[in-house]
Formats: structure tokens, sequence, C-alpha cells
């Protein structure tokens, strides 16, 4: 469509295809999403986590360091760029190492890495595993590695939260309160079932010895998970 200008011509540009959409399209570019040719900065924020076990006298601390984008923006999120693990335990150090620079070059990949987590919760040791401090099992050291990145996802937004409704949690309450009533035992919090029954089975859908026997149905106190639906 021919245009008549009426001013007079002080300066002149070739019009490129993206100037053509609109702005809300062309402002999508300036959005910085993760991927590998970020420079690292300075300085970055993260978490460390403790991890103790059985299977050894020294504790693992897991650290997360995270990546801001788009700060100051609506678009502002946090990533993983990062992570280390540090222990007095000599034992894994080779392991330790290459798990690490593995995770930490998945991170810095960029796209969806949530799946880190899943995949390393699946992984049991051949020996058996352990309960946590809480009841919670798990089949493995690296599978609580999992657990640790699963944890510090959630807490940055990438992953959703597992958060009981108001129904479920009145529903839990309930039932350890007519556990609590009827005289079970019940751990001290020494840091093996943290205050579940001792005669508890573990739940299979999240791992945690709380399953117990309640008007002919096995139900788990942590989760309320139910074998009669």
């Amino acid at each position: 469509m021919a245009k008549k200008i009426e001013a007079k011509i002080v300066d002149y540009g070739v019009v490129k295809p993206e100037d053509e959409r609109p702005t809300e399209a062309r402002n999508e570019i300036d959005i910085e999403h993760m991927h590998e040719r970020i420079q690292r900065p300075e300085a970055l924020e993260g978490q460390t986590y403790k991890i103790k076990t059985p299977l050894s006298e020294h504790a693992l601390y897991v650290t997360i360091n995270d990546v801001v984008l788009n700060p100051g923006t609506e678009h502002e999120v946090r990533r993983p760029f990062e992570i280390f693990i540090n222990s007095k335990n000599m034992d894994h150090f080779q392991w330790i190492v290459a798990l690490t620079r593995i995770i930490s070059a998945v991170f810095r990949k960029g796209g969806d890495c949530t799946f880190l987590a899943e995949e390393l919760r699946s992984v049991f040791d051949p020996r058996g595993g352990y309960f946590k401090r809480g009841g919670r099992f798990m089949p493995s050291l690296v599978a609580e590695i999992g657990d640790v990145i699963e944890t510090h996802l959630k807490a940055i937004g990438m992953l959703e939260a597992d958060e009981l409704d108001e129904h479920q949690k009145r529903f839990i309450e309930q039932k350890r309160a007519e556990v609590e009533g009827g005289g079970a035992p019940a751990n001290d919090g020494d840091g093996e079932r943290g205050g579940f029954p001792e005669n508890s089975e573990l739940c299979i859908k999240c791992n945690t010895k709380a399953m117990v026997q309640m008007d002919g149905c096995l139900t788990c106190l942590n989760c309320g998970e139910s074998k009669c639906g």
C-alpha cells in the first residue's frame, strides 16, 4: 500500500521482518532464557543442604547455586546453575565429583532439568537403603541427592510443591488423633520415625514408614494414602 510522505525525509532504514510483528511479540525477544552461553556472574545466590546418613559418620553438604534471569522485570526467574557436594568422607570422592560436573552441565544447558531429580531418586543401592529422620525411606545415597535437588527446584518454583489440601490435612489429623487416642506406641522423634507408630508400614506413595491399620484399611498418616481409596 502506497503512503504519501508529507514531511521532509531526514533518515531512512530497512524494515526487518521482526519489526513488523506486534510490540508484544517483539518484546519476547528480550526475555532471557537459560542457555549454555550464559557467563557465570561474580556472585550467585544459593542454598546448602545437609545430608546425614547411617552409611557414614560424616555428613554430606549439597550446595546448589542459582542464576537470576531477567532481574527486576515481570519475567524474573531463578534457575539452577551449578551444584557442589562436600564431605570429610573421601570414600565417594571420585563419583561425587563426576556427578556434580554432569549435573552442573545439565543445569547450564537450559531447558527442563527437573527430570534429574526423578532419575536420581530411582537409583537403588544393592546393599539396601535407609530411613531418614521422620521415617522417610531412601533407597540410596544418590537417591537422597536427587531428593535434595527436587526440594530445591520446588523452592525456586520449577516444580510444584506436593501440598495437601485442607480436607486431606483434617483427615490426617483425625486419623493421627485416633491412633494416639488408642494408645498406639509412637517414636519419640529420635530420627527414625518422627512420631509415627512403631509398627507402621512403609507407604509406597511417599516412602515414609507411616501406614497403619485403621477401620480395616491401611492408611498413611503422612500423606493420606489409603488402600481403600
